[in-house]
């Protein structure tokens, strides 16, 4: 398996992973609509298929993921690809890699935490003004799980 960034000649073929696994290439997050085509990250390859993906925007000495996806569970892609998205942030001198998810993604939570990143900020209702953004936005996710809040993870990469 191969990780390279996006690359512009396969914006196309990205473009409808996302739409795909997001059902759109809008992403609205912390009450902000996100156009995910425009992202920067990096795509793994298996063979020629993509198997994974992460996104990111870099904002003065932070590295926002925004996006995170694995065809293949449990076969270390996304581990590469957040460690990928660390290295890069780390040569664009980032102190800092966060994400958010919501509250009825617990693999997401699981393995955020397993990585070592920390729980900072607790979004209470956030995806009520979300769904202002989006309506589209379930009112159930995951699992069953009611979809009402953001939770953002940090992880100092400063010293790392």
């Amino acid at each position: 398996m191969e990780i390279e960034r996006i690359p512009e000649r396969n914006h196309r073929e990205i473009n409808s992973f996302i739409k795909k696994h997001w059902f759109s290439t809008e992403m609205v997050v912390r009450g902000q609509m996100i156009d995910m085509a425009a992202l920067d990250g990096f795509v793994m390859y298996d063979n020629s298929a993509i198997v994974g993906l992460i996104t990111y925007r870099i904002t003065g000495q932070e590295c926002e993921i925004m996006s995170l996806n694995s065809i293949k569970e449990s076969k270390g892609i996304g581990t590469a690809l957040i460690h990928e998205a660390v290295r890069y942030a780390k040569e664009q001198k980032c102190k800092i890699i966060k994400l958010i998810t919501t509250n009825d993604n617990i693999n997401a939570i699981r393995f955020y935490q397993k990585f070592g990143f920390d729980m900072a900020y607790f979004y209470r209702n956030a995806m009520e003004e979300a769904r202002t953004l989006k309506p589209s936005i379930p009112i159930i996710g995951e699992n069953g799980i009611p979809l009402r809040h953001e939770i953002e993870f940090e992880m100092d990469i400063s010293t790392n």
